[in-house]
C-alpha cells in the first residue's frame, strides 16, 4: 500500500472540525483588527528565501525544498510567509495604493527536518503583518492581535518573551562585543554554531545545543548596547503593551532564527507543548523591503504554527461539541428519483438545514437506525400517506415527539432549536 509521504498528515473528518474552528477564529480576529487576507503561491523563485531568510539560516542551508524547474530556474516551496508576502507587496506596489497596510496570511508552508510532535513537513501558518508604521504602536497592535487569537482559541496560559535586536548601529556595536566573547569559547560550541559564528554570530544564541546554552548564558546581553532610538522605540511598545494590560517577559538572548529582524523581536510560548514550547512569534524588519531592492519600508509582523495550536487546542476543546450534527434525516420508503421526495429535499437545504438521506436504498427500519446512529436532530418519515397528503411526519429524536406539518408550514418551523 502506498503510504503519505514522510513528514506529511492527513487531516481526517474526526479532526477537521477544531482546523474549522482556529480558522474562523484567525478570520474573524483578523477582522476585528482591520487586517485584510493576501493570498501568494506556495512556491517562489529561491532567491526571494536566500535573499531575504539569510544565506547562514537553517532554513536555507538545512530545511528547503528546492529544485530546478523545466526551464532550469531555482524554485523554492515556501518554507516561511513573511518574504513571498513582501515580494508580492513590492510586486502589486500596494505601499503605494496605501502607506498602511494591515495583510494577514494563511495555508501551508514547507521544510524539510526531522519529523516530530507540532513539526512537519508540510505544515500550516498563520500570520499577520503591518507595513508601513516606524512605530512602537504597530509592535505593540501586532503582539496584541496574537494574543487575542490563542484567547479567542482558548489558549490562556501562554508567555509573552520580547527582547530588542536594537537598530543597524546598535546592532552592529553589539556584534562585536559578541564575537570578542565568543572567540574566547569558539572550539567548545557546536559545529553549526561555529559556521554560524563566521557568518551571523547573533544566530550563535539562537542555538538549542545544550552546551551553546550553556555558554551563551555568560554572553553579554544586547540591551546594554542599545542606544537612544533603540531604547526609546523598546521603552515604548512594553509601555504600550503594560497599558493594554498584556503581561511580557524580557529575554535578552531572544533573537529569533531570521536574519531580517531588527528592534522588537518576540515569543509565545506554552508549556502545554512540552520541551518545544514555541507556539509561534514574530518581530520588526525594516530592512528586508530594501532587500529585495525596494524602498527601506518600515513592517512588523508574526506567524503561528497551526499543527501547534492543534496538539494544545486538542487537550483543552472537546471536539465533539464543534461538530455541527444534521438538523434532518429523511427516511423515506418513496423512490430515490421520486419528484415529492426530491423537491422537499432541495427545499429543506435552501432553508440552510444539514439534511442527510439514505444513498443504499435501505429499509425504512435500517434508515431510522441510522438517523439515530449519526445523532439528527429530527428524522421526516416520508411515504405515499404523506405524499397523498402533501404533508410529512416530523419525528423529534431526542425524546420521540412526533408530527404532522404540511409541505407549505416547512418553512416556518424552527429546526435548528430543538
Amino acid at each position: 500500500m502506498i503510504q503519505s509521504v514522510r513528514g506529511t498528515k492527513d487531516i481526517l473528518p474526526e479532526d477537521i472540525h477544531l482546523w474549522n474552528f482556529v480558522e474562523g477564529v484567525l478570520k474573524e480576529k483578523s477582522k476585528r483588527y482591520g487586517y485584510s487576507e493576501l493570498r501568494t503561491p506556495v512556491f517562489e523563485k529561491t532567491e526571494v528565501f536566500v535573499r531575504s531568510i539569510g544565506e547562514e539560516t537553517d532554513i536555507v542551508n538545512k530545511e528547503m525544498y528546492s529544485f530546478p524547474d523545466r526551464s532550469n530556474e531555482s524554485i523554492t516551496l515556501r518554507p516561511e510567509g513573511t518574504a513571498p508576502l513582501v515580494r508580492a507587496v513590492i510586486q502589486n506596489s500596494l505601499i503605494q495604493q496605501s502607506n498602511l497596510l494591515r495583510l494577514w496570511y494563511y495555508g501551508p508552508f514547507f521544510r524539510y527536518e526531522r519529523p516530530q510532535k507540532g513539526r512537519q513537513r508540510q505544515f500550516h501558518q498563520y500570520g499577520a503583518e503591518c507595513i508601513g508604521s516606524d512605530y512602537p504602536e504597530s509592535d505593540a497592535e501586532i503582539i496584541s492581535l496574537a494574543c487575542d487569537i490563542l484567547k479567542g482559541v482558548g489558549i490562556k496560559n501562554f508567555n509573552v518573551l520580547i527582547n530588542s535586536l536594537g537598530n543597524n548601529l546598535s546592532r552592529e556595536k553589539y556584534r562585536k562585543e559578541l564575537i570578542a566573547y565568543l572567540s574566547k569559547h569558539l572550539l567548545e560550541l557546536s559545529e553549526d554554531s561555529q559556521r554560524r559564528f563566521e557568518k551571523n554570530p547573533l544566530r550563535v544564541l539562537d542555538s538549542k545545543d545544550e552546551k551553546d546554552i550553556m555558554i551563551t548564558k555568560s554572553a553579554p546581553s544586547i540591551l546594554d548596547y542599545l542606544d537612544k532610538e533603540s531604547i526609546e522605540h523598546f521603552e515604548g511598545v512594553k509601555n504600550i503593551l503594560s497599558k493594554i494590560k498584556i503581561d511580557f517577559i524580557i529575554h535578552p538572548k531572544l533573537v529569533r532564527g531570521l536574519d531580517y529582524y531588527n528592534h522588537t523581536v518576540f515569543e509565545f510560548q506554552s508549556s502545554e507543548l512540552g520541551a518545544q514550547d514555541s507556539i509561534g512569534g514574530g518581530g520588526r524588519y525594516n530592512q528586508l523591503f530594501a532587500e529585495f531592492g525596494a524602498k527601506q519600508t518600515p513592517a512588523v509582523g508574526f506567524a503561528f504554527g497551526i499543527e501547534r495550536l492543534i496538539i494544545i487546542l486538542d487537550k483543552l476543546i472537546e471536539k465533539d461539541k464543534l461538530i455541527q450534527k444534521p438538523d434532518v434525516f429523511i427516511v423515506s420508503s418513496l423512490t430515490p428519483d421520486d419528484d415529492y421526495y426530491l423537491a422537499l429535499l432541495k427545499k429543506l437545504r435552501n432553508m440552510d438545514l444539514i439534511v442527510i438521506t439514505d444513498l443504499n436504498r435501505r429499509s425504512f427500519k435500517a434508515q431510522m437506525k441510522e438517523s439515530n446512529r449519526i445523532e439528527a436532530k429530527y428524522a421526516i418519515l416520508l411515504g405515499e400517506d404523506e405524499k397523498k397528503t402533501n404533508s410529512i411526519s416530523l419525528k423529534r429524536l431526542e425524546d420521540g415527539f412526533q408530527q404532522i406539518l404540511s409541505v407549505d408550514s416547512i418553512g416556518s418551523f424552527n429546526f435548528v432549536n430543538k
